[in-house]
């Protein structure tokens, strides 16, 4: 079963594009993983920049947030952020349109 993640990460004023370069770096390393089907880079107009993540499977995801991308991200965002990136793990729920209704 796939399972799709949010994170959400809040700048500090002054440190957006600092944090976009962040994680930028980092994408190319985790669309290498094992179960990586989507990990996308979106910059939301309050300021916030949100990852909308697609796994495999949860043991995938539990795989990715133990590696060495992870840790490479967590180091490069160290003193950019006003706080931990909110993440938010879900299961998808298809319905409607079999295309539109699914990640």
């Amino acid at each position: 079963m796939p399972v799709v993640v949010t994170a959400v990460f809040r700048p500090l004023p002054g440190r957006h594009g600092d944090a976009r370069a962040a994680i930028e770096g980092a994408l190319p390393g985790v669309h290498a993983e094992d179960g990586c089907l989507l990990y996308a880079l979106h910059d939301a107009a309050d300021g916030t920049l949100v990852l909308l993540e697609k796994w495999e499977s949860q043991e995938l995801l539990d795989a990715h947030s133990v590696g060495e991308p992870v840790k490479r991200l967590g180091a490069a965002l160290d003193g950019l952020l006003e706080s931990p990136a909110a993440v938010v793990t879900m299961t998808p729920l298809p319905a409607g349109d079999p295309v539109k209704g699914r990640l």
